[in-house]
């Protein structure tokens, strides 16, 4: 299983938060990810963010990669929202 660090930008998403049923939505998604990190349902990146992946949870779009033994949550965000792309390429 796979350890699992988040970025300061997904943190503070995940603080902010509110409804319940979402956060947990995603955190069900982010085990299933330690367990499985490439999903049938996850895509792979292109461009700037050619070695990232991204799986869709309900509502929200998780950003992530793996690196050594770690799963890296680069961003949590909306999923019908380009802003999540935008800072993910700045915070690349």
């Amino acid at each position: 299983m796979l350890d699992i660090q988040f970025s300061r930008d997904a943190q503070k998403f995940l603080q902010k938060l509110s409804q319940k049923k979402h956060l947990r939505q995603i955190k069900d998604a982010l085990g299933r990810l330690r367990e499985n990190p490439y999903p049938h349902d996850s895509q792979s990146l292109h461009g700037d963010l050619k070695n990232r992946s991204r799986i869709d949870v309900g509502e929200y779009r998780i950003i992530y990669h793996i690196e050594d033994n770690t799963l890296k949550i680069s961003l949590v965000g909306k999923r019908n929202d380009s802003d999540v792309y935008r800072r993910a390429k700045r915070k690349k």
